[in-house]
């Protein structure tokens, strides 16, 4: 067979050579491996395939290994030696640079926004279907719009650039006013919600919706403190970060784009009249995280997703990691299950959980102290992993130290004298260098079904949120507040309350703004805003940069009574005890206010003469 091959291989070379000494037109062919510009913008096929590569700078969403969330107070990035604490320690610096995600990273949305540029030249003159041509115009136009608006919340004013350059251009661009940018942000998105309106949608897809959800918030951070001059200082407050005054416009402006994304909705179960029990609580968190909601999944409600990176083949990088990096649980799992304990939540985040009343969990109360995970915000339950949390059926070859299936991130009391650390902790005998610093593990965004385990490649395909339905009604929550509407502003925060479980708030005023802050905090939580929503507020000095804390969990055997073996959790036989202590075994946190926006790189500067610095680099 082999041979055969190898003669009709060389059969088919001497029929080319043949025919091309016959027919000079043989050398008038076409590359196979590249496609011309004119073929792309006159099959529709091609021009959206062209359109699905600009999807692509989207990369993995927040499913990095390295998450944004470990630049706040949600989490801690376990492995050391990784560029984190540069950002973390405030010594970032354009030769020093932290990670940086290629979801904003400067080079990759400049990449990714002149793809979009030549789509949008082209597409106009494009020999396609005039219907298909007007909905990847529109999905043009909105990611565009996004990236420039990743841009614009890292790094402030950024250079327009409406067109791709050639060759012969200038590429000596300075950079854009705040103001500058979020203009030529919502001229697009309104260009992209008139295209998009009527068009069918799709998974992952770009839709009216989501250009106007988009354009709310990048209305609502234009309105928020961050972006006055009268409330910042040290630089920040010029023309390429912020505004001279007129923040109750921009309120009103912020306000009205999110009722027109609130009314243009329905979202995942809102509009009830009292809370859901703590587990239906529970399981309407979870199936948000599972994909935002779903009509199937719930015949009576809708979809809370607006914009995601979806698990459709069309839109995915493909590369060697499981389903193209959309694999949250091997990223931030359990080691005892195998998992890399990537980006563990801190004590910060599990304190803010409120308890099932509505109040404010405290160390101080001998009852929170002692049993600090019960009775708590069924969120939590659907976000956290926490020492004794009931979780997976256990890989094999671990199923044997550990079969009650429970995170085991404490030490425990072998009733001769010594304490046994659990599966799941940096002692384990399972991949210890995996365990978490903090004893903490992110549960959310990780499939429940116990038939899946977390680290096996196919496993879970779980679509990354950029953009979903709860998150306008709480940009709309919070400019209600801001413009003084407390009532409406109580009425929707209560609905998301409703659905998580909790009970209804009465606050007001510096309370109802506090509690709301807190809420979004919770619901978003691992959904890259907080890092944006403690710098848009002036509070990232006391959030980041209160450090970490973890907390040591140690079980004694109650008196006269036999230890487990092996170990599982027992509140009969064990008595419980919670220290926390500050970790700074990777990184010591502080806080200094160049931190509130990125550094431009020195390449970059050197690139383009006209660059301006930010402010303290």
């Amino acid at each position: 067979m082999k041979n055969l091959k190898t003669l009709s291989l060389f059969g088919c070379l001497a029929l080319m050579l043949f025919y091309g000494s016959c027919n000079e037109d043989f050398l008038d062919t076409l590359p196979l491996d590249k496609i011309s510009s004119e073929a792309t913008w006159s099959d529709a096929a091609l021009s959206e395939a062209f359109v699905f590569n600009v999807y692509s700078f989207l990369g993995y969403g927040g499913f990095e290994e390295q998450g944004l969330s470990a630049y706040t107070d949600e989490a801690m990035f376990t492995h050391a030696g990784r560029p984190i604490p540069p950002l973390n320690e405030g010594t970032e610096s354009p030769t020093n640079l932290a990670f940086m995600s290629p979801t904003y990273n400067w080079d990759d949305m400049y990449l990714a926004i002149r793809e979009a540029n030549i789509a949008l030249t082209e597409l106009p003159d494009a020999t396609i279907d005039e219907g298909v041509k007007e909905q990847l115009i529109g999905e043009a136009t909105f990611l565009r719009a996004f990236y420039y608006q990743q841009l614009l919340r890292f790094y402030g004013g950024v250079p327009i650039i409406d067109r791709p350059f050639g060759l012969g251009d200038d590429f000596s661009v300075a950079r854009n006013s705040y103001a500058e940018v979020v203009d030529f942000i919502v001229k697009d998105l309104d260009t992209a919600a008139s295209l998009l309106d009527g068009k069918d949608e799709a998974a992952g897809r770009a839709s009216k919706l989501a250009a106007l959800a988009l354009k709310s918030r990048v209305l609502l951070y234009a309105a928020s403190d961050l972006h006055e001059s009268a409330k910042v200082s040290g630089g920040m407050g010029d023309a390429l970060f912020a505004y001279s005054g007129g923040q109750d416009t921009r309120w009103a402006a912020a306000k009205a784009a999110a009722q027109a994304a609130v009314d243009a909705g329905s979202g995942y179960k809102f509009g009830l009249g009292g809370p859901v029990s703590a587990e239906e609580g529970k399981a309407n968190y979870v199936a948000l995280a599972m994909g935002g909601g779903s009509a199937a999944a719930d015949p009576g409600g809708a979809a809370d997703m607006i914009f995601d990176r979806s698990a459709t083949i069309d839109f995915t990088e493909e590369s060697n990691w499981p389903l193209g990096g959309l694999h949250h649980g091997i990223n931030n799992g359990p080691n005892g299950y195998h998992n890399w304990a990537g980006n563990t939540p801190i004590q910060a985040l599990v304190d803010d959980y409120e308890l099932m009343d509505g109040s404010t969990f405290d160390w101080n109360n001998e009852d929170h102290a002692g049993a600090p995970y019960q009775n708590r915000d069924p969120r939590f339950y659907a976000t956290i992993l926490f020492d004794g949390a009931d979780w997976k059926p256990r890989p094999a070859d671990v199923a044997g130290m550990e079969p009650a299936n429970q995170i085991q991130t404490g030490s425990y009391d072998d009733g001769n004298g010594g304490f046994i650390p659990g599966i799941d902790t940096r002692q384990s005998p399972v991949e210890d260098w995996n365990g978490s610093r903090t004893h903490y593990y992110t549960r959310k965004f990780t499939d429940p079904d116990p038939n899946i385990e977390d680290n096996l490649s196919g496993g879970q395909a779980i679509p990354y949120p950029f953009i979903r339905y709860t998150e306008v009604v709480l940009n709309l929550v919070e400019t209600l507040i801001e413009t003084g509407d407390e009532a409406t502003a109580r009425d929707w925060l209560n609905q998301i309350r409703f659905r998580a479980g909790m009970p209804g708030v009465n606050d007001a005023g510096d309370a109802l703004r506090d509690r709301y802050r807190n809420e979004r905090r919770i619901e978003l939580v691992y959904e890259e805003h907080r890092y944006h929503d403690a710098r848009r507020w002036l509070i990232a000095p006391t959030t980041l940069g209160r450090g970490i804390q973890a907390a040591d969990i140690r079980a004694t055997l109650k008196p006269g009574a036999s230890p487990h073996v092996p170990y599982r959790y027992d509140t009969d036989v064990y008595d419980y005890q919670y220290e926390v202590f500050d970790n700074t075994e990777v990184e010591t946190r502080t806080w200094i206010d160049r931190m509130y926006y990125r550094p431009l790189s020195r390449d970059e500067v050197q690139r383009n003469p006209l660059l301006v610095q930010n402010p303290g680099y």
